[in-house]
C-alpha cells in the first residue's frame, strides 16, 4: 500500500493543473523552481560550479562520495523547464546512495535551444567527465542518470557516444523516461486519470518546442526509434500510475531486443519522477536506494 505522502503530492499537482491546465514554459520553469525552493539543500553537501567543455555544469559531492567513481546528471522537464537548482535534492540523494560524486549538467532548453542542444551539451560534458584534463574520471568507474526528459536525454547520449566511438559508461540509469514525443503509448490515454503530473497535450506541446521542426520519430530526439545496440546495463524505473508507463515498457523491450542488460523496475501506484518527492515520499528514496545499488555494483 502506498504512503499517505503520495496522496498530499497528487492532491497538490491536481490543485496545480486545475489552476494552469496549459501552463507556458515561463510558467512551469517557475512552478518547478518555487516548488524546489520548499527543500533545503542538505547540509553536508558542496557544490562546485565547473565548465564541462564549456557547457554550465556543477560537482555534487557528499561525505559518503567515493572521488573516483562519478555520475552523470540530467535533469527531466519536459526539455524547456528544470535545473540543477530544481533537481539539487535528488542529485544529491542518487550521490548519497551510489557512493559517487555527481556531475550535475545545465544542458540548454528549448523553445531557446531546441534539439540537438540538449544532447550536444550531454555529449560534450561527458567528454569533460571521463578526460584527463577535466573530470579525470575513468568510464568504468562512471553511469550516467536522468528523470523524465532527462531519462530519454540519458539514452541519447549513450546512442550518440556509441555513434561516435566514445568510451561508454559501466551502466546507466532512467527514471520515468520520456522517449516517445508524439505520445502515442497506450498509457498516454489508458493511464491518463491516475497521473496528475503528464498530459499528452502538453507533453507533445512541449515535445515540438523541443523538436524546434524536427521529425518527431528523429532518433537521438525520440531515443525509443534509435537503434539500442551495444549500449551498457540499464536500469530503468517507472510508476505504475504514470501515463509514460509505455515509454519506459517500450525503451525497455528495444533495449532488450537489442542484447542489452535491462532491469525494469515497476511501481506499484507511483506517479511521474516519484523519485524527485524522496524528501517526503519514502517509496522515492527507497527507488533512489536501489539506483544507487545498481550503480555501484556496476561501477565499484
Amino acid at each position: 500500500m502506498a504512503s499517505e505522502a503520495l496522496q498530499f503530492i497528487i492532491d497538490m499537482f491536481r490543485a496545480m493543473t486545475a489552476s494552469r491546465p496549459s501552463p507556458s514554459v515561463d510558467e512551469m520553469r517557475d512552478t518547478w523552481e518555487s516548488l524546489a525552493s520548499q527543500v533545503p539543500a542538505a547540509p553536508d553537501l558542496r557544490v562546485e560550479q565547473v565548465l564541462a567543455n564549456g557547457v554550465p555544469a556543477a560537482w555534487f559531492v557528499v561525505p559518503e562520495a567515493a572521488a573516483d567513481r562519478a555520475v552523470l546528471y540530467l535533469h527531466g522537464g519536459a526539455y524547456v523547464a528544470g535545473s540543477l537548482n530544481t533537481h539539487r535534492d535528488l542529485i544529491t540523494r542518487v550521490g548519497r546512495a551510489a557512493r559517487a560524486r555527481v556531475l550535475g549538467v545545465e544542458y540548454r532548453l528549448a523553445p531557446e535551444d531546441p534539439f540537438p542542444a540538449a544532447v550536444n551539451d550531454a555529449v560534450a560534458a561527458w567528454r569533460w567527465l571521463v578526460s584527463p584534463t577535466g573530470g579525470g574520471v575513468a568510464p568504468r568507474r562512471a553511469a550516467i542518470a536522468g528523470d523524465s526528459a532527462g531519462g530519454g536525454l540519458t539514452v541519447a547520449t549513450l546512442v550518440s557516444l556509441r555513434q561516435s566511438g566514445d568510451p561508454l559508461p559501466a551502466a546507466a540509469a532512467c527514471l520515468s523516461p520520456w522517449v516517445d514525443l508524439e505520445g502515442i503509448g497506450p498509457s498516454m490515454t489508458a493511464r491518463a486519470a491516475l497521473d496528475p503530473i503528464v498530459s499528452r497535450d502538453n507533453l507533445v506541446r512541449m515535445g515540438r518546442h523541443y523538436l524546434g521542426g524536427k521529425d518527431p520519430r528523429t532518433p537521438l530526439a525520440a531515443p525509443l526509434y534509435a537503434d539500442l545496440t551495444g549500449l551498457p546495463p540499464l536500469l530503468v524505473q517507472v510508476g505504475t500510475a504514470e501515463a509514460l508507463w509505455d515509454d519506459a515498457g517500450r525503451l525497455a523491450e528495444r533495449a532488450r531486443a537489442a542484447g542489452v542488460d535491462v532491469t525494469l523496475e515497476p511501481w506499484e501506484d507511483m506517479i511521474h519522477a516519484f523519485q524527485a518527492f524522496a524528501s517526503v515520499l519514502p517509496e522515492g528514496q527507497q527507488a533512489i536506494t536501489r539506483l544507487g545499488e545498481f550503480i555501484v555494483r556496476h561501477t565499484a
